[in-house]
Order: C-alpha cells, then sequence, then structure tokens
C-alpha cells in the first residue's frame, strides 16, 4: 500500500542517499524573482540519470534487499524511473531489466541501456501495456518489481528533497511539484507538511494528461481515455485510489498546464536561467510563470532528459 513517509524513514533515507550523492542545489531565478516574490529553482538535473528518481529507486531497493534475496530488479517506467532502477541496480550489483512503452524517449532508453540493464518494450506511449508485462515477470522467483506508483518504501526518496529545501530556504510560502505517479509528490508533500506546514504544496500536470489533478478535484481516481502529452514524466492515465486519497493529504492545490506552456517554460529556463529540463521538469515553471504568486516559492525542476524533438520545439541546439 502506497504510504506517507514519517520524518524518521525519511532521515533514513537521507542517510543512506548520502552515500550516493549531495544535496541537490537550490538557485534564485532571478528572471521569475520581482519585489513581492523570491522564487527559486530545485535542480535534480544533476543527480544521476539526470533526473530525481534515483532518489526513489536507491532507498527501495536498498530496503528491500535488506528484507528478502533478490535475484533480479525490474520496472515498468516511461524512460526516468527506469534509468533510476537500472541505476540503482548496478550500485547494488544485481541485475535489471526495464519495460517500456513502444517508442520510448530515446535520450531515456540510451541511459538505461548505458547502464546495462536488459529492455523489453511493451504497449504504446503510456504504461499500461509496459505494466501488464512487468507484472507478469514478476511472478518468477527472486525477483523484484520496483513500481514506483505503488512501492510503499519508495516515497522516503524524493522526500527528501523536501527535507534538503526546509534546511537550505527558511520562509517557504509554496513549492511547485510535477505530478506524475505522485510518488514525487506524496514524498516530498509529506516532508513539507510534517516541517513547515504553512507552505503551500502545488502540484501540476499536463492538461493532456490530466488524471491525478481530475482525481484530487473530485476525491475519486477517475482515469483518462489518454495521455498524450509531450512531457512523459507526466503520461499517467489510471490513478491509484490509495494516491488519490494521500496527495489529497498535503497537496494544496493542483494545476493543469497546456503543451505550449511547457515548451515555453522550456526555453525560458534554458535562455534565461541557463537550466536545461524536460517537459516534465519544466511543468513547475510552466505553471508558475501562467499564475505567478508572492511570497518565497521553490520551483521543482525534476529532469533534464530532453528528447530531439522537444529541443527543437523549445529552440534549443543539440550542442546545448
Amino acid at each position: 500500500m502506497p504510504t506517507l513517509p514519517d520524518l524518521l524513514s525519511i532521515r533514513e533515507a537521507q542517510k543512506l542517499l548520502a552515500q550516493y550523492f549531495p544535496p541537490t542545489p537550490l538557485v534564485k531565478a532571478q528572471t521569475l524573482s520581482t519585489r513581492e516574490r523570491e522564487v527559486y529553482l530545485k535542480i535534480e538535473t544533476g543527480l544521476p540519470t539526470n533526473s530525481f528518481k534515483p532518489r526513489g529507486a536507491l532507498v527501495a531497493l536498498a530496503k528491500n534487499m535488506q528484507r528478502r534475496s533478490i535475484t533480479e530488479v525490474i520496472a515498468s517506467s516511461t524512460g526516468n524511473h527506469g534509468a533510476a532502477t537500472a541505476y540503482a541496480a548496478k550500485t547494488m550489483g544485481i541485475p535489471a531489466t526495464i519495460f517500456l512503452p513502444e517508442g520510448a524517449n530515446p535520450v531515456k532508453r540510451r541511459k538505461i541501456e548505458e547502464l546495462g540493464a536488459r529492455i523489453v518494450c511493451a504497449g504504446s506511449i503510456d504504461l499500461a501495456g509496459a505494466f501488464q508485462a512487468a507484472m507478469e515477470y514478476s511472478r518468477r522467483p527472486g525477483v523484484y518489481f520496483l513500481n514506483d506508483a505503488t512501492d510503499p518504501d519508495l516515497p522516503a526518496g524524493p522526500a527528501t528533497i523536501g527535507l534538503e529545501l526546509t534546511e537550505q530556504l527558511t520562509d517557504l510560502s509554496a513549492v511547485y511539484v510535477p505530478m506524475g505517479d505522485t510518488a514525487l509528490i506524496r514524498g516530498l508533500g509529506s516532508a513539507i507538511k510534517q516541517i513547515a506546514p504553512s507552505a503551500k504544496v502545488i502540484g501540476v500536470q499536463a492538461e493532456q494528461a490530466p488524471s491525478y489533478v481530475l482525481s484530487w478535484r473530485a476525491g475519486r481516481s477517475i482515469p483518462t481515455e489518454t495521455c498524450d502529452t509531450c512531457a512523459d514524466g507526466l503520461a499517467t492515465r489510471t490513478p491509484e485510489d490509495e494516491n488519490v486519497a494521500a496527495i489529497r493529504s498535503v497537496v494544496d492545490d493542483v494545476v493543469l498546464v497546456s503543451e505550449d506552456q511547457m515548451i515555453e517554460a522550456i526555453h525560458h529556463l534554458h535562455a534565461r536561467e541557463n537550466v536545461l529540463a524536460e517537459p516534465a521538469g519544466a511543468a513547475a515553471t510552466a505553471a508558475f510563470l501562467a499564475c505567478p504568486i508572492p511570497g518565497r516559492v521553490a520551483l521543482l525542476v525534476s529532469g533534464g532528459n530532453i528528447s530531439e524533438d522537444v529541443r527543437q520545439r523549445a529552440g534549443i541546439s543539440s550542442a546545448a
């Protein structure tokens, strides 16, 4: 069952992750700040695999290896979680198999291959087919299916982002967080609400993949027919009931952003702040650009694995 991690488990995760990488930087966004607001970018793109995802994968795999014998770890993913699982497996010295949708982001697929994981492609752009194939494979003895949508240990990893934020920035007013399968916002939101409960946690999804925003607003799981968005990290269409309940307890508001708004945010971050973000990584900035708020605000830049076609749409050269 998905859980909201408590402070003890978050601090334990922080100690574990400190063995592999330091806290990520929090940088003032000069072009977004005014007299009424201080805006900061929490940049996760410098982590292994260029995304926040190794935080959760390392924590979940390490905890499960302490409990039982694991001969192989698997994941279904649109890319970033797959790369993080491959990285965690390589770090822990066990093989990994990653189930990807057909036509997965080639930049993310290449990262998975470089980390030595085996790749199996199944299904279309969303995760339904890849997830089903992974579920069937996970019935083999010794296989651990590291599912970032439902793994109860994983959210303590991304929760460490919230811990770092509260250590790096006092008087935090709000943090904007991209929402895909919600492990990120469940973990980060839980940390923020336990340490700085007055700070608002604002979830951001793509207009073309709005399942968790619709579910948060309705108070029940609302699946969507499609999730065809350039932000593959946000491409979810079948919310988990437990995740909906969890985000409603730690998320103060939700926002939808268009494809054009994410592309504009990618361009702004690169041209004005010298930060390269993929669409999901730029979603928080897109939401803030569309409707800025006063106070001390943090925008999470969750990943930078940008595909060539998105680079071209955002006016960024391949050499950048």
